[in-house]
C-alpha cells in the first residue's frame, strides 16, 4: 500500500505532498515535495491507494442553503440564521463540531476563516480527480479522505499546536514532534528527510496526513454517527485516528 498526504494551501508554493510506502513491518517515505501543483496532486492520487488531504472537502449544508437564499433574495432562508447562534450554524460543519467535542481542538471554519481560498482550490482538485478517476465521496469512503494533522498529533501523544512557523520555538516544536515520531514509530525511517521536515511545517503536516490516510485505509478512524452520514457525504468528514501509531503497521484487513 501507498498513502499520499497533502497539506493544501491556496498557493502551490506552500502546498506539500508526502507518499509513504507500507511494507511488511516497516514503512518508508518515498516522496516528499513542496510547491505542489494541482496536476501533481492528481498524478500522485493515481499512483497511491488512499489520499489524506488537509483541507475541508465541502462547506456546511446550512451555509450553502444560506447562499442560495441570498442569491434568490429569500428572506426566510436568511432570517433563520439571525443572531450569533444562527450564524454559528453557517460556520461549522458536523465534522468540525464532532472533532471539537472529541479532541478539544477548534478547526478553522471553511466558510468564515482563512480556509476559504484553499477550500476553493480543493473543490477544483476534486473535480479534476473526478474527471480522470471518478467522483470521490467526501466522507472518505473512497480513495480521498479529509484529515486534520493537529488532531492526529494529539491522539498520537504529540504537541498539536505551536509548531507552525519559522520562529525558533516553532522549529523546536517540530524537532520535538520528530523525536517523538522516532520513539513511537521506529519502523518509519524519516532520517534522510529530517532537515526538510524541521524546516517546513507544511512538509511535516503532509507526512502526518499520509500517516492518517493509512489509519483511514485500515478503518482505524472515527466514523460519523449514523444520523450524520448524510452531512458527512455532503460536507466532508475529518478522519481522526482511534489508536496508536503502532496500529498502522500491524497487518489488518482492508
Amino acid at each position: 500500500m501507498r498513502t499520499l498526504g497533502v497539506d493544501l494551501a491556496a498557493d502551490p508554493k506552500r502546498t506539500a505532498a508526502a507518499v509513504i510506502e507500507w511494507l511488511d513491518g516497516a514503512a518508508r517515505l518515498v516522496h516528499l515535495s513542496l510547491g505542489v501543483t494541482d496536476g501533481e496532486i492528481v498524478d500522485l492520487f493515481a499512483e497511491t491507494d488512499l489520499t489524506g488531504i488537509d483541507c475541508p472537502l465541502g462547506w456546511p449544508r446550512a451555509f450553502l442553503t444560506f447562499l442560495q437564499g441570498h442569491a434568490v433574495a429569500d428572506p426566510a432562508a436568511l432570517l433563520r440564521h439571525d443572531g450569533l447562534a444562527g450564524r454559528r450554524e453557517l460556520v461549522y460543519r458536523v465534522t468540525d463540531l464532532f472533532v471539537m467535542a472529541r479532541t478539544g481542538l477548534i478547526p478553522l471554519s471553511v466558510s468564515a476563516d482563512r480556509l476559504a481560498h484553499p477550500a476553493m482550490r480543493c473543490a477544483v482538485i476534486q473535480a479534476k480527480i473526478a474527471q480522470r478517476w471518478g467522483a470521490q465521496s467526501r466522507d472518505g469512503s473512497d480513495r480521498l479522505a479529509e484529515v486534520y494533522p493537529a488532531a492526529s498529533l494529539k491522539v498520537w501523544g504529540m504537541p498539536p499546536r505551536r509548531y507552525k512557523g519559522a520562529a525558533a520555538s516553532e522549529t523546536a516544536q517540530r524537532v520535538s514532534i520528530l523525536r517523538k515520531l522516532a520513539e513511537t514509530a521506529p519502523w518509519l525511517n524519516l532520517l534522510e528527510h529530517q532537515d526538510r521536515l524541521i524546516a517546513s511545517d507544511d512538509m511535516l503536516d503532509a507526512v502526518v496526513a499520509s500517516l492518517t490516510a493509512r489509519a483511514a485505509a485500515l478503518h482505524a478512524t472515527l466514523p460519523p454517527d449514523p444520523e450524520h452520514r448524510g452531512e458527512a457525504r455532503e460536507e466532508g468528514w475529518m478522519h481522526v485516528p482511534t489508536g496508536s501509531l503502532t496500529e498502522l503497521i500491524k497487518p489488518q484487513p482492508l
